[in-house]
């Protein structure tokens, strides 16, 4: 997300979210570690086996909603949208940005759309509180959540947070953070260990040294301060002046924006056909993202002109990093990384229990991607470099 960060009271009483900046209106067309048992088994695949697709004489109207405004953390879904990859299928589909007011867990479990973009963990807390959601699909592979602070805090390890004022935005996005504290015997709901700040969405606190350590996306906020000015040398801050602790090296790392659909809704036939489709569209979205880099940038800009080119650049390019290489195949639920995800989310507090049977499928996905990969789709970029982006003053 550009300078900002990730996120009511829901059906599921879970609050969530993704943080950024102001809402818009809605949009139309115009760590890999080895195989391993998931907690909770994949529902058995019930769609038919892989086959090229075709556009049916009437669209298909759908709804994806999306946790934050547009930007380059969703860059994957507007470039599908706008090369008509949805339209090509059959789909009419509508993108609808989110805000700080709009929980996709909710949207999608009271109907308002079909598909919806959140972080597993977040899933899987409104899932234990009722709602009937499945993640089909895991395009980011790793997690993108930092905490930072500034190079002469001392702050180097989650140890250090002891005794000092701690930032974050709360919502959901805290759970990484406060699995960390844990981990190593900080009790975040205890003010005598350690005082949590919660954070706007911007990183003036950190900033203007008002914490001494801040919540951060490689992607967003991370970058929001480095295209500060530095006031003691008139120049904009490096990557020297931080320490960064991140939690994929941590060990409390979570998966991030996963897909996800009702349940009762994907146990149509119908619908799961739609969904395969819709999946399709959306990782040939995410390959063009990595493949035509400044196309891309143009794309997100178009439908979200408020962050700058700058800013945006350097989202898709740590974007990326999230989701390439994937190799098992873009969207594709590494079990291993999901059983990491549960057990952190159980140890520490954000569920009771293990999820349901079912909580995930990856046949639609497999579908998808083996459709793509016949017609000679890269899905697994293995070769994915990432660009050298130029940090500009205010994203510019």
């Amino acid at each position: 997300m550009k300078k900002f960060a990730l996120m009511i009271a829901t059906l599921v009483s879970v609050a969530v979210f993704a943080a950024c900046a102001p809402a818009v209106s809605p949009t139309s067309a115009p760590p890999t570690a080895a195989p391993a048992q998931p907690t909770a088994a994949p529902a058995q695949p019930t769609a038919a086996p892989a086959q090229p697709t075709s556009a049916p004489a009437a669209m298909v109207p759908v709804t994806l909603q999306l946790q934050w405004v547009p930007q380059s953390q969703f860059c994957g879904y507007y470039a599908a949208l706008d090369k008509g990859y949805w339209k090509d299928l059959g789909l009419d589909v509508t993108v609808k940005p989110g805000a700080v007011e709009i929980v996709p867990q909710q949207v999608v479990a009271t109907g308002g759309a079909e598909f919806g973009v959140a972080w597993l963990p977040k899933v899987l807390a409104s899932a234990e509180q009722g709602a009937d959601l499945v993640n089909v699909a895991q395009p980011f592979q790793r997690s993108g959540t930092l905490e930072i602070s500034w190079k002469d805090s001392g702050i180097t390890k989650p140890e250090d947070w002891k005794n000092k004022k701690v930032g974050t935005w709360g919502f959901g996005n805290e759970f990484e953070l406060f699995a960390a504290m844990r981990k190593v015997g900080i009790d975040p709901n205890n003010k005598a260990d350690v005082t949590i700040v919660q954070q706007p969405f911007d990183m003036a606190l950190f900033l203007n040294r008002e914490i001494d350590a801040a919540e951060a996306m490689t992607y967003n906020e991370y970058a929001q301060v480095l295209e500060a000015v530095n006031p003691k040398t008139g120049k904009l801050y490096q990557p020297e002046d931080l320490n960064v602790i991140d939690f994929n090296e941590v060990g409390t790392a979570m998966l991030n924006d996963g897909i996800f659909v009702r349940g009762d809704w994907i146990q149509d036939v119908k619908n799961q056909d739609t969904a395969t489709k819709f999946l399709e569209g959306a990782f040939k979205g995410w390959v063009f993202c990595r493949d035509n880099f400044d196309d891309a940038v143009g794309i997100v800009l178009k439908y979200g002109p408020t962050l700058g080119k700058g800013h945006q650049a350097w989202m898709l390019n740590e974007i990326n990093k999230l989701i390439w290489p994937s190799p098992q195949g873009i969207g594709i639920m590494d079990p291993a990384l999901f059983k990491q995800t549960v057990e952190i989310s159980q140890q520490f507090g954000v569920i009771k229990a293990a999820p349901k049977d079912g909580i995930y499928r990856t046949d639609l996905a497999q579908k998808a991607v083996d459709t793509l990969k016949a017609a000679g789709v890269d899905v697994t970029g293995e070769n994915f470099k990432p660009q050298t982006i130029q940090v500009t003053k205010g994203g510019e």
